[in-house]
């Protein structure tokens, strides 16, 4: 950043000395910037140039961080920069009471400061402040970055976000699109009628999805327990109790692998509604994504690494059977009754499927390896095997299969949904072969949640479910390459002291 004028540069260690003995100065006088508790922020300084006719020659309140300082002697200029822009001050000795002199006289590119002045116009142009009055607010003790070379260590941006925020504006633009994106899913759901609702986040038993849990422990009751790895079980008790349509956004915790795709601790939404199926859920999934991308990013059309993506409707539609005979030539619906033929046809396409031990496992592993990651436009991949889909409902004409989707954008899922398995008899079989695979040594397994199978047990209707992971949604439409770019503050392991 641009600053005051410096003969040599200072070590970290003489800059702290440095701006310490400033504050020690501001606090000598009376000044001390963690004392003020009253100033009042009037107005924005993206306000001030918006609105400048209507403001010129108006004494106006602001506060922002100081950005650059050029001291020019009786007159000066420094830059202040709050959420939503810049403005320049001009500082003139004579103006200005011996408090704000001080404070100017101590002034260091990172203080928090509140300026009291008019507004108006520089000879060349330059809309800023004359100010009367200048408070330093929050004296900064340490540097920020310099300018041109700014944050640019990509672990130092994870684990120092406050930096990153104040030195990269690209960075805040992200987040706010992020709590937009948040919103607008919010309001696309209530008017429709949906009810937000909140769930447990520890959970006696983990379910819901196909997950490692992180486990704790209840001192009062002498119990473990797990941090949540989907709402889904504790949604359908609602449903089951009479609610019609609701939803969750919230914390999941998964403890599993950490990559541009996974962070231990991700955002969620999940929708139930009774009297509904997959293709309701499907339709919802369009509908929404098309309205956000149309209102958050201004066009239809989004880049996203190398690719434009293209949210014009219908998106493609396609079954799993079929995504996989069009990208390796192999019908893998003839070996639907002969899991040995489907292996060996899996491995004439050089994948190692030694360790699987159904039909259903084998198409989804070559769906993975094969297909998923060519899926760039939104494509809705439907009807899994029911062997990886525990939850979810039976075709009627092909039991094997099961009556769910997932939306894939740019290789990867970004929406999962079924049609609600809503048979206790046949979840509590999909139950006991969860534990069969977690006594294997599956550790993602579901174990059998019995006071679910008493819900279930009660009638549950017809129930349309759908799952959106909110972080891969805004990597979406922020083109950001990585999970952490979209989580204000990402897991990371501490550094060695």
């Amino acid at each position: 950043m641009e600053g005051e004028s410096k003969t040599f540069e200072k070590s970290p260690a003489d800059e702290l000395m440095y701006r310490k003995r400033k504050l020690e100065n501001l606090k000598n006088c009376g000044l001390s910037p963690y004392l003020n508790t009253n100033y009042i922020k009037q107005i924005s300084l993206h306000t001030i140039s918006k609105l400048f006719e209507k403001l010129e020659s108006t004494n106006v309140s602001v506060a922002g961080r100081v950005v650059s300082i050029r001291n020019m002697g009786k007159a000066s200029f420094f830059d202040i920069k709050d959420i939503t822009g810049k403005v320049q001050v001009y500082f003139k000795v004579d103006s200005v009471c011996e408090e704000s002199k001080k404070s100017f006289e101590n002034l260091d590119i990172g203080d928090v400061v509140g300026v009291y002045g008019f507004v108006f116009k520089t000879k060349r142009g330059e809309i800023s402040i004359h100010a009367k009055s200048v408070t330093v607010l929050a004296k900064a003790l340490l540097p920020l970055p310099e300018k041109y070379h700014g944050l640019k260590d990509i672990d130092l941006r994870y684990r120092q976000r406050y930096i990153d925020l104040i030195v990269n504006p690209e960075v805040k633009d992200t987040f706010t699109k992020r709590t937009k994106i948040i919103k607008y899913i919010r309001n696309f759901l209530d008017n429709l009628g949906f009810l937000e609702v909140e769930t447990p986040i520890l959970n006696t038993i983990p379910g819901g999805a196909a997950a490692k849990p992180f486990l704790t422990h209840h001192n009062t009751l002498n119990m473990d327990l797990y941090l949540r790895i989907a709402p889904e079980l504790y949604l359908k008790r609602l449903i089951i109790g009479g609610f019609e349509k609701i939803y969750e956004i919230g914390r999941l915790f998964r403890n599993e692998g950490m990559s541009v795709k996974h962070n231990p601790e991700f955002t969620s939404i999940e929708i139930y509604e009774a009297y509904a199926d997959y293709v309701t859920m499907m339709e919802y999934t369009e509908k929404m994504i098309v309205g956000m991308v149309s209102e958050i990013c201004e066009s239809k059309v989004i880049n996203y690494g190398q690719n434009k993506i293209d949210f014009s409707v219908p998106f493609k539609r396609v079954s799993m059977l079929e995504a996989v005979r069009e990208k390796t030539g192999i019908n893998f619906k003839i070996f639907i009754d002969n899991c040995e033929e489907a292996k060996r046809a899996a491995s004439s396409l050089g994948l190692d499927v030694s360790k699987l031990s159904s039909w259903g496992e084998v198409l989804n592993f070559v769906f993975e390896e094969k297909v998923e990651h060519t899926l760039i436009q939104p494509t809705f991949i439907y009807d899994y095997p029911v062997e990886i889909s525990p939850l979810t409902k039976r075709k009627v004409d092909m039991p094997e299969l099961v009556e769910r989707f997932e939306l894939f954008i740019a290789g990867r899922e970004l929406a999962n949904a079924y049609s609600e398995l809503n048979d206790p008899d046949d979840q509590r079989e999909r139950f006991v072969h969860q534990m069969e695979l977690r006594e294997k040594g599956d550790e993602e397994a579901n174990m059998i949640d019995e006071d679910f199978l008493t819900a279930l047990s009660y009638g549950m209707p017809p129930t349309g479910g759908l799952g959106i992971g909110i972080d891969r949604l805004v990597m979406l439409l922020t083109n950001s390459p990585s999970i952490r770019d979209v989580i204000l503050f990402p897991t990371m392991k501490p550094l060695k002291n």
